[in-house]
């Protein structure tokens, strides 16, 4: 019997939702366990039939019909008594629309079985007590444009493996103790984890989502989950979790055709079809799916405790034409190609979630030149905290991929990014996107053979570092793995067994630890003042150099770089005179370069591209050197 009595809605939960203005709709809509039995509730407005099918009654769709509300939400409810924790149901929905009968999984699932079963799990999320509470008081200053972030990019499903136990992935749990632990030695400020929302595919690494609000049972259950996020703050790590607002698998028990209709995509594939990623676009210009996305937002940030969220495929939201040829979009009312409801989802999903959380990031994956993307919504922007700054990631590999011997003519490449490296908040990303479908790993982009692979992949890090922007880089980078990343197999740790591999990953230890302990590689990330050009048209040495400055004059760090291929007895202008030594050299032995120590230096007074102060030093080949006052 289904008591149809109790709800979960109250006509302000009822007015906000067709308002398209309620944003804790998990706590309304979906599988709610009370007392004896499950509150159920689904929005299927084109259904003329709906029943909640599962263990406990066989997956009879006769037995337990839910009834639709009376006030035209478009929601089916009702109280099934005797359902338990651990069992596991779908939705069946019929539409006269096309006669098809569809066992739906729960849009608002807490928990989903193990893939490639498909159903929901009854689930409660409330028992975990998190241990955070320092954590969480503390991280506005940690997760700002002030503070030194550094991002280690991760998938859960291959970062290790139990190869002895059939290959088999970690668990939250595993996985929270041994990254963790990781993290902190080698000195990272954040993790970002590759989407752990719940999907089907494996092989989509998370990114074709299904339950997005179940993480995914491939590594646990939601309470390990929490404690893998208590664990990270525990060490005083910040979590960001990959999200997919942008698309949405096909797969039939999934928010395709919920209801018969296009209730979350449009119906016109020229807006509701992703040609690229072969996935359903949502529609954001109706309430009830935006309310569904930022609902999705404010769960993870208030139930998992998680500190940022990086936004998926930002640009193919923003514009209608993106992956698509002439005459396969529809312009918008102004015939212009962007997408103004996206846009308005945007801002208001950042307006929200900013508003709702303290210490939070939001960052947007974007590659093209739309303007205030890190902007706030009431200077026009769109509101996001961060955004991940491409164009810098395309032509600093561009640079790096070509001989030494040709440098000098891609010298733009490295000066052009200056240009523009403060019109947003960036994060510089070498992410997984490049190192997967062909595209080689980090190291084997790099010219030359073995050794000056690895002097210019150091060098590669070395500049990063130092270039304004906070930084990302994937997993497997930081020891130099030959392979692409795969995800079905865990990274290549043996190669730390290798000098020239171990060195790679002291060099991203040290760097990171410089990093977040020197204020002027970090306080300005963001603004020009952080920043000024020493010598930056020497194309035919391919040297460039450059000052990192914070508030204090006495913490500047001076950054010389030489990418060519051979020694140079190089003049470097300094902005004052005095002792100099060096903190960082990428070609010091530890790091697998020759180098046996760092160096000091009194300043001349000689005058040096326009300074009054310089020095004369010897410059490894392809090497980044750092000095700071002494």
């Amino acid at each position: 019997m289904v008591d149809y009595s109790f709800s979960l809605f109250t006509d302000y939960d009822i007015y906000l939702f067709k308002e398209g203005t309620h944003y804790r709709l998990f706590e309304k809509l979906g599988c709610h366990l009370i007392e004896d039995g499950a509150y159920f509730a689904v929005w299927a407005p084109n259904a003329v039939y709906v029943s909640v099918v599962g263990d406990f009654n066989n997956y009879d769709p006769k037995a337990h019909p839910l009834k639709k509300r009376k006030d035209f939400s478009g929601i089916w409810e009702g109280f099934i008594k005797g359902v338990k924790k651990g069992q596991t149901y779908k939705y069946f929905i019929y539409s006269d629309i096309d006669k098809r009968k569809r066992y739906k999984a729960d849009p608002f699932a807490f928990f989903s079985e193990k893939p490639p079963k498909s159903a929901s799990v009854v689930w409660d999320i409330e028992n975990y007590k998190f241990n955070d509470d320092k954590w969480m008081r503390e991280r506005a200053s940690k997760n700002n444009i002030n503070a030194p972030i550094s991002i280690y990019e991760v998938h859960l499903g291959s970062w290790r493996r139990k190869v002895e136990e059939n290959n088999r992935f970690l668990t939250y749990t595993e996985a929270a103790e041994e990254l963790a632990n990781y993290l902190v030695e080698m000195n990272y400020t954040h993790v970002e984890i590759l989407p752990i929302m719940e999907h089907p595919f494996d092989g989509s690494w998370g990114y074709q989502v299904l339950g997005y609000f179940a993480p995914t049972s491939r590594y646990g259950k939601p309470e390990e989950f929490m404690q893998f996020v208590d664990i990270m703050h525990h060490t005083g790590i910040g979590v960001i979790l990959d999200w997919v607002p942008s698309h949405f698998v096909l797969d039939d028990h999934g928010l395709a055709k919920f209801d018969g209709t296009c209730l979350y995509e449009h119906e016109d594939p020229r807006k509701g079809y992703h040609p690229q990623w072969n996935s359903a676009i949502f529609n954001y210009g109706r309430n009830e799916v935006k309310e569904f996305l930022i609902s999705n937002a404010v769960f993870w940030l208030e139930k998992y405790h998680i500190d940022g969220l990086r936004v998926d495929g930002v640009a193919s939201m923003i514009y209608l034409d993106f992956a698509r040829k002439p005459g396969e979009w529809i312009p918008n009312q102004y015939g212009g190609r962007e997408n103004l409801e996206a846009i308005e989802f945007l801002k208001e999903l950042n307006k929200t979630v900013y508003g709702m959380f303290d210490g939070i990031m939001t960052i947007a994956e974007e590659s093209s030149a739309f303007p205030k993307i890190s902007w706030p919504v009431y200077s026009g922007g769109l509101g996001f905290g961060f955004k991940w700054n491409m164009g810098w990631m395309h032509d600093t590999l561009d640079y790096f991929k070509s001989d030494p011997i040709y440098r000098q003519y891609n010298h733009n490449k490295l000066t052009f990014s200056i240009w523009y490296a403060f019109s947003e908040n960036f994060i510089l990303p070498l992410s997984h996107d490049e190192v997967v479908h062909m595209k080689g790993s980090l190291i084997n982009k790099m010219p030359g053979d073995y050794d000056t692979k690895f002097a210019n992949l150091r060098a590669l890090f070395g500049y990063m570092m130092a270039h304004p922007g906070k930084k990302l880089l994937f997993s497997g980078g930081e020891f130099a793995q030959f392979r692409e990343w795969n995800y079905a197999e865990s990274l290549d740790w043996h190669l730390l067994d290798f000098p020239k591999h171990k060195g790679v990953q002291t060099l991203i230890k040290e760097l990171n630890k410089i990093y977040k302990t020197k204020r002027a590689l970090y306080l300005y990330d963001s603004k020009p003042e952080g920043f000024e050009w020493l010598d930056v048209n020497n194309h035919s040495q391919n040297i460039i150099a450059f000052l990192r400055k914070s508030d204090r004059i006495d913490e500047t760090i001076v950054v010389v770089c030489n990418f060519s291929g051979i020694e140079q007895r190089y003049r470097l202008a300094l902005p004052f005179g005095g002792m100099w030594h060096e903190i960082f050299n990428s070609q010091l032995e530890k790091y697998g370069g020759f180098v046996k120590e760092l160096k000091g230096f009194e300043a001349e007074n000689i005058p040096c591209y326009g300074r009054e102060f310089s020095i004369e030093i010897n410059l490894p080949p392809l090497s980044v050197v750092y000095l700071e006052p002494f």
